[in-house]
């Protein structure tokens, strides 16, 4: 926790963050990398999963790109978030069931990537690969979880001593 606070007092993070424009500059920033990311991931997924079928794989991957820089945003205005207040995340079990959901995230990513892209790309508009359908099931239900519990970090501060692994 220390070295977070470190790092947000010596980058000028944590004055920024703490500024009349600095919170809600980056609030508003990580709401915009949410929409890139999940309004990209989401619309593949639900592809994967069957939804429009008449659009074909490649022609929706050609939006990963927008999602990744929404990502990017999402990790840069989080971590400005964490080195402003780390006893308000390090301790808190929401932002932990976040991290661990983005974990799984990841996770599916490298899996979706290494052993189900290459047969859905190769596959026509109308196909639905099982596969795809799991990874793209995974995906949804693990972003979904990451948003809720992003939203459950505000009014979820628990005492310090709640958090067993802490």
């Amino acid at each position: 926790m220390e070295t977070l606070y470190a790092f947000g007092q010596k980058s000028g993070i944590y004055a920024f963050m703490h500024s009349a424009w600095g919170w809600p500059t980056a609030e508003s920033l990580h709401f915009t990398g949410l929409c890139l990311l999940i309004g990209t991931v989401g619309v593949f997924d639900l592809r994967m999963l069957g939804v429009a079928r008449g659009i074909p794989m490649h022609a929706l991957h050609k939006l990963v790109p927008w999602g990744v820089g929404g990502y990017l945003l999402n990790v840069t205005t989080g971590v400005m978030f964490v080195v402003s207040a780390p006893d308000q995340y390090l301790f808190n079990p929401a932002f932990q069931v976040k991290l661990s959901l983005m974990g799984v995230a990841g996770l599916n990513v490298l899996f979706f990537y290494r052993f189900v892209f290459a047969p859905v790309k190769a596959a026509g508009a109308d196909a639905v690969d099982p596969g795809a359908r799991t990874a793209a099931a995974v995906s949804l239900m693990c972003w979904i979880g990451v948003i809720v519990c992003g939203r459950l970090i505000t009014y979820y501060r628990p005492p310090y001593h709640w958090c067993l692994w802490c």
